[in-house]
């Protein structure tokens, strides 16, 4: 199960790399997200539930989202099956799936960033009475409370999402018989612009 995302995990994102193609040409790829990484970012069921009882927001069916979604895109494969081919197929599945991880991944960050923001306001509430711990006018928490209560939410998201993506992940193993990757992406006009450095840097030889 994963653990409480750290510091560290709350920076992870999506890194770019650089590929030759047959020209010889270097293209910069885009790396999507990974299922691993929404497995850092996103809570696991044991901290949903822990969220679920400190704040009193739902219980979600963990297992149920993550089945659901998985007999889904099972059904969807089947339904299609007749119209699309083995790699026609796969392809169509790979952007689904990705969708799914992709969407899991930035509640995970989103989360995170919110959890960050409930600390800090929490930690200088209880360093020095500031504003953000003082209680504001009659039947309103504080803004510390409140920041709590958002990450709290945000958590309860991430989660549901990230069950969603587990089942889509799972789904496309049964189908396709391969563990899904994410499709390294291209990055717009990269390859013009670092064609230009490299002529630039060939020219200035001539001076």
């Amino acid at each position: 199960m994963a653990k409480p995302a750290t510091p560290s995990r709350q920076t992870a994102r999506p890194t770019s790399r650089l590929a030759s193609g047959a020209t010889g040409r270097v293209v910069q790829l885009r790396k999507g997200a990974t299922i691993e990484m929404v497995r850092l970012t996103c809570p696991d069921e044991a901290q949903a539930l822990k969220i679920a009882e400190s704040f009193g927001t739902a219980i979600l069916d963990s297992d149920g989202i993550r089945d659901l979604h998985e007999r889904l895109i099972v059904e969807t494969a089947t339904a299609l099956s007749d119209g699309l081919g083995e790699r026609a197929m796969q392809i169509h599945l790979q952007r689904i799936v990705g969708a799914y991880v992709g969407s899991a991944y930035g509640a995970g960050q989103f989360y995170s960033k919110a959890v960050t923001e409930a600390r800090d306001a929490t930690a200088k509430g209880s360093a020095d009475a500031r504003d953000e711990d003082l209680d504001g006018p009659v039947g309103y928490d504080s803004a510390a409370q409140r920041k709590r209560e958002f990450a709290a939410d945000m958590g309860v998201q991430a989660h549901a999402l990230r069950m969603a993506a587990e089942g889509a992940v799972s789904a496309y193993e049964q189908i396709v018989g391969e563990v899904w990757k994410p499709f390294d992406r291209p990055v717009e006009n990269s390859g013009q612009s670092l064609d230009r450095k490299a002529a630039a840097a060939q020219m200035s030889a001539f001076d």
